[in-house]
């Protein structure tokens, strides 16, 4: 049975990194385990994750339309989002997401308050359904089981 529930899961700059890059602050779980463990979570609930990372901001604005808006089949239902170093910057990356007009959770890795002042101000928090940061990698889990739960009304 293909599934017809989709969640996108979208990875910013540098996340392609992780286990590698600062793993005192970004811990030693690598994005594809993130990713592995998340679509093995939903298999038995037939639900696909589409997994989608650039450093390129562009990129992400194109495939967040082209996953959404101009999907013929409707596209993803919703997305959990870590938008990296855009969390700070990125109009066009909140913009793409106000016009796919889907629920998102944003989520970090660290504690983004906690971090030097140009990282606590999110463009994305106003208007995400929540917001997961400091928990480490578990931070996904947790966002897909919000998600799955408003979306779909599952327990995962």
């Amino acid at each position: 049975m293909t599934p017809t529930k989709k969640i996108l899961l979208i990875n910013g700059p540098n996340l392609h990194l992780l286990g590698k890059r600062e793993p005192d602050i970004y811990g030693k779980t690598t994005l594809f385990d993130i990713q592995k463990r998340l679509a093995d979570t939903l298999i038995s609930h037939h639900i696909s994750l589409q997994c989608l990372q650039s450093n390129h901001e562009g990129v992400l604005v194109d495939k967040i339309a082209e996953l959404g808006l101009l999907a013929d089949d409707g596209g993803f239902d919703g997305v959990i989002i870590n938008p990296g170093a855009f969390t700070h910057t990125s109009v066009a990356i909140r913009d793409a997401l106000m016009a796919a007009n889907k629920p998102f959770v944003e989520v970090h890795l660290s504690n983004i308050h906690a971090r030097e002042p140009f990282r606590h101000h999110s463009y994305f928090s106003d208007k995400a359904l929540g917001v997961i940061c400091g928990l480490g990698d578990i931070g996904y889990d947790m966002a897909l089981v919000f998600l799955c739960k408003h979306l779909y009304g599952i327990s995962l």
